[in-house]
């Protein structure tokens, strides 16, 4: 591979540094860098950041495809600033065997765009009566770290506390989609003043905080690591906030989605604010701002969950719930952490980059930007603003909650492990 010198660049928000990328490493960081023969990047006023990594996408490669793919994914995912993601095992077959995370792991191989971690499911076709092969699946290829039935919730505190005991024994977690199914038959949305206005299904906070509350008990019996996914409520925020007061291995996530969005965009009636779980309110999402910034939330991850449009272009009760997310992630973080001062870049560095590697024990992921480390690196401009176009996605799909909403910055370039994945803002 061929030298990189990155010239000027404010490394994690700081002073401007010249980062100089040799082959697959950082061979050096400072001032007045040079290398005879590097391709020069002029990044004065730019913001470079390790390569960030998403604890929580669905790929919907094998069985949705015309959803997305592998490909167009890590695609998707490089356009954002991802050097690693985390693919969900709810597809079709789903990944609850060493052979389909094996298919899942070899295709991120073969995109050649950023690395796909499979994630493998908690029980048997995520139905929750059974275990699935959690250990064949650490075991394979893939070397799974996570397991989760995301998209349903482990909602049986047996078959729970089963998976914590069988991932502890090689320091893996499990990752818990937080939705008391039972309180949730026929929601729609949020329960509070919109949904009661509005004559819908009301999802109430309880129903996630319930779950929550009993998980952290049941990993601290066991002594596991239990992973929250996609907390989304004040009230979650509070539990989690007192189960790490007591020491214990608990790691909670934000998507961008919930720092950004109300339960008051439901009253357009638009589906492409379905979600699960369903935006908040205003209050929660102060909450979790908050929670984001004084790490007891620990990352945020983007629960990218693409769907083709006539699956979001119907009317709301009968639309899926999900939105994509890697390639506004960066920009919604910025705008809600960066811009109102609860996080400065470095911060976006720790909450993005380094605390979702460390969950997922992903090596090579999350390091400094420093000498010797991987070349695992993003540019950004912090200073650019434009309007969200999904005729410009990556993704094979179009359901983004930001359609014509002004965005601040913008990712112009991606480095997986010295390659460029996107140069000048677009796919390399």
């Amino acid at each position: 591979m061929s030298k990189i010198l990155i010239r000027g660049a404010k490394v994690l928000g700081g002073d401007p540094q010249d980062v100089l990328i040799d082959g697959e490493t950082i061979a050096a960081v400072g001032t007045g860098l040079d290398a005879e023969g590097a391709t020069v990047i002029e990044a004065a006023g730019q913001v470079l950041l390790p390569g960030l990594v998403d604890l929580h996408t669905h790929l919907r490669e094998p069985g949705r495809e015309d959803s997305e793919t592998v490909l167009t994914g890590t695609k998707a995912a490089a356009a954002g600033g991802f050097t690693a993601v985390h693919a969900m095992a709810n597809t079709f077959p789903v990944a609850d065997t060493a052979g389909v995370v094996e298919q899942v792991w070899r295709l991120g191989k073969e995109s050649g765009y950023c690395d796909v971690q499979p994630v493998g499911a908690v029980t048997v076709g995520l139905e929750g009566k059974q275990l699935a092969e959690l250990g064949a699946m650490h075991d394979s290829a893939a070397g799974v770290k996570v397991f989760s039935d995301d998209g349903k919730c482990v909602d049986d505190a047996v078959i729970m506390r089963r998976a914590l005991e069988y991932v502890k024994a090689f320091d893996g977690v499990v990752a818990q989609h937080a939705q008391e199914p039972r309180l949730t038959e026929g929601a729609q949305m949020n329960e509070g003043v919109v949904s009661a206005e509005l004559g819908l299904g009301g999802w109430p906070a309880v129903a996630e905080e319930s779950i929550i509350a009993r998980d952290v008990l049941l990993a601290a019996h066991v002594g596991s690591r239990v992973h929250i996914c996609h907390l989304s409520t004040a009230g979650s925020v509070e539990i989690v906030r007192w189960a790490k007061s007591k020491g214990w291995n608990v790691t909670a996530e934000v998507t961008p989605h919930h720092l950004l969005l109300t339960d008051e965009l439901v009253r357009s009636y638009n589906p492409v604010y379905k979600v699960n779980p369903p935006l908040r309110t205003e209050g929660d999402v102060r909450a979790l701002r908050e929670a984001l910034a004084d790490g007891t939330i620990d990352c945020v991850a983007t629960d990218h969950a693409p769907h083709p449009h006539e699956d979001k272009d119907c009317e709301w009760a009968a639309a899926a719930m999900g939105m994509v997310g890697l390639e506004t992630a960066l920009s919604v973080v910025q705008q809600t952490m960066v811009e109102t001062g609860l996080l400065d870049w470095a911060g976006v560095a720790d909450r993005m980059s380094a605390r979702p590697a460390a969950i997922g024990r992903l090596e090579g992921h999350g390091r400094p930007v420093s000498a010797g480390e991987p070349a695992n690196l993003t540019l950004v401009d912090p200073a650019y603003r434009g309007e969200v176009d999904p005729a410009g996605f990556a993704s094979r799909s179009r359901n983004t909650p930001y359609e014509g909403r002004e965005l601040p910055g913008r990712v112009t370039h991606t480095f997986l492990r010295g390659r460029a994945t996107v140069v000048d803002g677009k796919l390399a």
